[in-house]
C-alpha cells in the first residue's frame, strides 16, 4: 500500500545512521535546539492530566481505580502546568512512548518534563513524529535503570536525540495526511474488535444453550422444580453442589490461612504453591513459590491432585479450573477453594465448566455473595450452588461439543486478531515513512 505513494525528488544523508537519507529541504536537528524547558507551577485550579503510552496526554479520570493507582497529594501547588500545545513527558516511561503534545491546559506530576516547542514547528506534526516507533526507540536508548518499567530518562542524552524538520507547509501536509489515513485504519480496527466481541457473545450463547438444554433441539422438557431455573431436558436433574462432593472434609476445602504460608518459609525450590494466578491464566506451570518438605507435610491437607477443581475466592471471583495431570507436587494457597466430586455422577470438567462459564451459575454466585460477612467467595456459597446435570455420558458428549465450538471460535477470533495486528503494523509503518521523508504525502 505504501509503495504506491510517491517519493521526494531528491534526498541527502541525514547524518544519523538509524534514519538514513532525508529529503533535500528537510533538516535534522537535536531536540535541545527545538525544545525549551518550562516549569510553571501553583495552578491548582487546572484539571489533572495523565501522560499515557497509548494516547499521550489525556484528562485524568479520577473515578478510574486502575488509572489512579499512583498517589495524588492533597496539595497540588507543586504540580507542573502543561499548556495546550506544549510537550509533556513521563520521564520514567519515555522509553515506552509515554509523552505527547497536550490539547488542553492542565497540571501533571512535578517529576515530569514540560517543554515549549520552537516557533517553526507544527505541534500536530511534532506529536505524530515524536510518538512514532522510530523516536520511541531513541528515547529507549537515552534511558537507564535497573528495573524494567522504571527506566529514568537522561535529560542530557534526550537533548541529543535527532529530530527531522520539514518545511512548515510540509509539516502541515504530513499531519493532515496522517490524521486522515490513521483515522481510517483506526476505524477498521474498531470494526474488527467489535466483530471479535460478537464472536465471543455468539460462542457464549451456544455454550449456554448446550449446558442448559443439551445437544438435542427436539428433547422433551420437564419442570425443574426450581422456579428461577424453569424447564430442563428430560433425564436431567437439578442438584446442589454439596450432594456431588466426596465424603468428608476433603470434599471441599478452603486453602490454609495466610499466616500458615509466611514469606519467610518460601524457598527457591521444593513443593509448589498454587494460587489464583494459575487458575486465571489457565496455566499451572507459571510461578515460582515453593516450600520445603517439612512445611509441605504440615500443610498436606491442602495438596492438589489431578482432577481436583480449584475456584478463585477473591478479586476475579468464581474463576474455575480442573487441576491437570503431571503438575509439580504442591499445595493451594489461601485464595483458592478445592472441590472433589464423586466420579459416578459428575464429570469434574463438566462441573468446572458450569462454574467457570455458565451464566446461570455466575448469577447464583453474584446473588449469594451479596450481604456475605466476608468479601468474595466461600465454601458455603459453593456448596449451595444449583447445577443442571445430565447423565454422565451426556456430560461427556456436551463437553466434546463445547471443545469443538471453542476451537472453531478460537480460530475465527485468532484470524481477526491477526488482521488487527497487520493494520497496526501498517499504521506504524505509514507514520514512520511519512515523518522520515521516505514517502511524499499529498
Amino acid at each position: 500500500m505504501i509503495s504506491n505513494i510517491q517519493k521526494y525528488p531528491g534526498y541527502k544523508d541525514s547524518g544519523v545512521e538509524w534514519i538514513g537519507e532525508i529529503p533535500n529541504d528537510w533538516k535534522a536537528e537535536r531536540l535541545a535546539s527545538i525544545l525549551n524547558n518550562v516549569a510553571e507551577r501553583n495552578r491548582t485550579d487546572l484539571p489533572l492530566l495523565s501522560i499515557t503510552r497509548e494516547k499521550g496526554v489525556i484528562l485524568r479520570d479520577l473515578d478510574n481505580e486502575e488509572e489512579n493507582h499512583n498517589f495524588i497529594p492533597d496539595d497540588l501547588s507543586n504540580y507542573k502546568v502543561l499548556r495546550k500545545g506544549q510537550f509533556g513527558m513521563n520521564k520514567m516511561k519515555a522509553w515506552q512512548g509515554s509523552y505527547g503534545i497536550s490539547e488542553q491546559d492542565g497540571i501533571v506530576s512535578p517529576a515530569y518534563f514540560i517543554f515549549q516547542l520552537r516557533d517553526d514547528l507544527v505541534s500536530r506534526y511534532f506529536h505524530l513524529a515524536i510518538r512514532s516507533q522510530l523516536y520511541i526507540s531513541f528515547f529507549g536508548s537515552a534511558s537507564d535503570g535497573v528495573r524494567i518499567g522504571q527506566w529514568d530518562l537522561s535529560r542530557d542524552r534526550m537533548k541529543n536525540i535527532p529530530f527531522l524538520i520539514p518545511p512548515l507547509e510540509e509539516q502541515n501536509a504530513i499531519a493532515a495526511f496522517l490524521d486522515r489515513k490513521t483515522a481510517l485504519i483506526d476505524q477498521a480496527i474498531d470494526i474488527k474488535q467489535k466483530q471479535i466481541e460478537l464472536l465471543k457473545e455468539r460462542r457464549q450463547i451456544l455454550i449456554h444453550k448446550a449446558v442448559t438444554r443439551g445437544l438435542n433441539p427436539n428433547v422433551k422438557m420437564k419442570d425443574s422444580g426450581v422456579e428461577w431455573i424453569g424447564e430442563i431436558p428430560e433425564g436431567w436433574e437439578v442438584k446442589r453442589l454439596k450432594t456431588l462432593l466426596q465424603e468428608g472434609r476433603d470434599g471441599i476445602r478452603i486453602g490454609p490461612f495466610g499466616s500458615s504460608i509466611k514469606s519467610e518459609i518460601l524457598k527457591p525450590e521444593g513443593y509448589k504453591i498454587y494460587g489464583q494466578e494459575h487458575v486465571i491464566a489457565d496455566d499451572f506451570n507459571i510461578g515460582a513459590k515453593y516450600i520445603d518438605e517439612n512445611d509441605f507435610k504440615r500443610l498436606s491437607n491442602y495438596e492438589l491432585f489431578a482432577g481436583d477443581i480449584v475456584i478463585t475466592m477473591m478479586g476475579t471471583t468464581g474463576k474455575c479450573k480442573v487441576v491437570p495431570n503431571n503438575i509439580e507436587r504442591g499445595i493451594m494457597d489461601s485464595h483458592l477453594i478445592r472441590v472433589r466430586t464423586k466420579i459416578n455422577n459428575a464429570n469434574p470438567d463438566f462441573v468446572s465448566f458450569l462454574i467457570n462459564d455458565s451464566k446461570y451459575i455466575f448469577n447464583q454466585i453474584k446473588l449469594r455473595s451479596k450481604g456475605s460477612i466476608m468479601e468474595g467467595l466461600n465454601s458455603s456459597i459453593v456448596k449451595s450452588l444449583h447445577l443442571l446435570l445430565p447423565p454422565l455420558n451426556e456430560q461427556k458428549s456436551i463437553l466434546l461439543n463445547i471443545d469443538e465450538t471453542n476451537s472453531k471460535f478460537k480460530t475465527a477470533i485468532s484470524l481477526k486478531e491477526q488482521e488487527i495486528e497487520k493494520l497496526k503494523e501498517y499504521k506504524a509503518t505509514l507514520i514512520n515513512s511519512a515523518v522520515t521523508g521516505k514517502i511524499k504525502v499529498s
